[in-house]
């Protein structure tokens, strides 16, 4: 009777063992082909993306590259079931120069695409993007500064944003915002960037507190194989900081729950 009792316990710690792998594979499977939750930790996609959004990105519209995996393994070269982004797409990376890291940034320039900045206006193949002015954006979370550490999050009683309609060759129309008075911005004015192949060009939608593309030396062209997929729906917000769960119910941006990404 003993050895049954002794056998039947092995027995259920074995079926809790197989289960437990068998979601812990499952969950990498979904997070590795399907969609893999990730969190805004800056300022740099305002208005349309604040610091405290969760998101569900999508894995599979580009295709899969090494940048699909977690913890970004070298296993093959290129990409398979490949795909390429839309103008406009709003899309997740490893920039080349942290190749561990995940950003998001909207896409702007395609391979072959000529990209400046001139006057705070963005021209697209030497033709100017036009704006529509559409009020204000109120920015309540502000970060201090932009660095690799962005998740210092202060609450302040907000500043008030010139809000535009950007409208980019092909009819994707998103909104930006724009706190520099234009041509007085750090990135308003650029030399002319010529995407090469196998490359993007991509911006934050917030004009003046966006590290991306234009900076060529430190960001500059991302590759198509590092892309990680497309940002498509905002399942949670909060005002607190993403560790501080405890804040999160007093925090919880209900507006935004459950909205799909423009």
């Amino acid at each position: 009777m003993q050895q049954k009792k002794q056998e039947k316990k092995k027995e259920s710690v074995g079926e809790v063992i197989r289960s437990l792998l068998l979601a812990l594979i499952l969950a990498m499977g979904v997070r590795t082909f399907l969609f893999d939750p990730f969190n805004i930790p800056s300022g740099s996609m305002k208005p349309g993306l604040l610091i405290g959004d969760f998101l569900f990105v999508s894995k599979y519209p580009y295709g899969y590259s090494n940048a699909s995996f977690p913890f970004y393994p070298k296993l093959f070269s290129g990409r398979i079931l490949d795909d390429k982004p839309k103008r406009g797409d709003v899309i997740v990376f490893k920039p080349p120069m942290a190749p561990h890291e995940d950003w998001i940034k909207r896409l702007i320039g395609l391979p072959g695409d000529v990209v400046q900045m001139r006057e705070g206006i963005l021209y697209i193949n030497n033709e100017p993007c036009t704006l529509r002015r559409e009020g204000n954006f109120v920015d309540h979370l502000k970060l201090e500064g932009y660095s690799r550490d962005e998740n210092r999050v202060y609450l302040e009683k907000g500043d008030v944003i010139e809000q535009y309609i950007e409208t980019l060759p092909g009819g994707v129309e998103h909104k930006i915002i724009k706190k520099d008075p234009f041509g007085q911005g750090s990135l308003d004015n650029t030399r002319a960037f010529t995407v090469p192949e196998g490359h993007y060009f991509v911006m934050g939608d917030n004009r003046d507190g966006s590290g991306d593309s234009r900076l060529e030396q430190s960001v500059g062209f991302i590759p198509h194989e590092n892309l990680v997929g497309r940002a498509e729906l905002i399942f949670f917000s909060t005002t607190a900081r993403w560790w501080e769960v405890w804040k999160w119910p007093f925090g919880i941006r209900f507006k935004r729950l459950i909205k799909f990404i423009e």
